[in-house]
């Protein structure tokens, strides 16, 4: 019996790394307003950039809302003191890099989950502070104080999304 042998294309690395690089930026920009200005980045490194530099603290107001929160539970996630907010915010101040990156990743994370729940930030709220199973039984909201805690909200979002234990 003669096999028959198909035309095998070799492996591109380069055109893979091009066509992931380009996908990657086409398929999602990120957007922040905060005290009249839009942040926006299309990929982590441009993201990195933002942190350094650092956003407004009224970016805090802007989580809350979208949260549905007062910004007192907001500043109780990042560790931020009320009095310090209060200051910061009326001299324009920017969070420092481990709290832009706090809230900058939430807001990322807002953005995913509400896109898990097909736009219903209603049921996406729901979800966020009842405890989870794929979580040990935490609330998404409780674990939002740290990257780790976030990344593990952003996988059990992933999970659901994909019909698996969330």
């Amino acid at each position: 019996m003669p096999t028959e042998v198909k035309n095998i294309q070799r492996f591109n690395t380069k055109r893979s790394i091009n066509k992931a690089r380009t996908k990657g930026a086409l398929d999602k920009s990120w957007k922040l307003e905060s005290d009249n200005k839009i942040y926006t980045w299309n990929n982590k490194l441009e993201r990195v950039n933002i942190i350094r530099e650092g956003i407004p603290y009224q970016s805090i107001e802007v989580i809350s809302e979208r949260l549905n929160k007062p910004v007192k539970s907001i500043l109780k996630i990042i560790g931020v003191p009320q009095t310090t907010y209060n200051k910061k915010k009326v001299e324009h101040s920017l969070l420092d890099s481990r709290d832009s990156e706090l809230i900058i990743l939430i807001s990322e994370l807002i953005d995913y989950g509400t896109e898990v729940f097909n736009n219903e930030i209603d049921k996406f709220q729901r979800w966020l502070y009842k405890s989870n199973v794929s979580l040990g039984g935490s609330t998404p909201e409780s674990l939002l104080d740290t990257v780790t805690g976030i990344n593990e909200v952003k996988y059990s979002l992933n999970r659901l999304e994909y019909g698996n234990l969330a």
